[in-house]
């Protein structure tokens, strides 16, 4: 399955991680980049985006994520774990590779994740 992160110059510079599954790409932003093995990562979770967007690269002119969006890294993933809050997948892409998990908070909203590279 594909993976991409676009990096996204809005008016609060992000990451967006896009993973193919369920037919759509399921996303987050990632507000301080890619966490290096023992660090954590606040990413929140948006709204699903159509598989071709994750080949987007350009400017967004109005509204919500008003911006510019580049390609940051593509590739292909590996999904090893999936349950309601817990995302564990390997990644192979140009920058990024190793295996990473998304851990879902309970308290602190409904689309808040913790990001955490657990491996090479």
């Amino acid at each position: 399955m594909k993976f991409s992160v676009q990096e996204h110059f809005a008016k609060k510079h992000h990451f967006d991680l896009r993973l193919e599954m369920d037919g759509v790409a399921k996303s987050w932003a990632i507000p301080k980049g890619f966490p290096e093995k023992g660090e954590k990562r606040l990413a929140i979770q948006v709204e699903d985006h159509s598989i071709d967007y994750m080949e987007f690269e350009g400017t967004i002119e109005e509204g919500y994520g008003k911006g510019i969006v580049k390609v940051w890294d593509k590739g292909e993933y590996e999904l090893l774990k999936r349950t309601e809050k817990e995302i564990k997948f390997k990644v192979k892409g140009q920058k990024l590779k190793g295996v990473y998990v998304l851990l879902k908070f309970e308290k602190v909203g409904k689309d808040s994740w913790l990001l955490m590279k657990v491996s090479e």
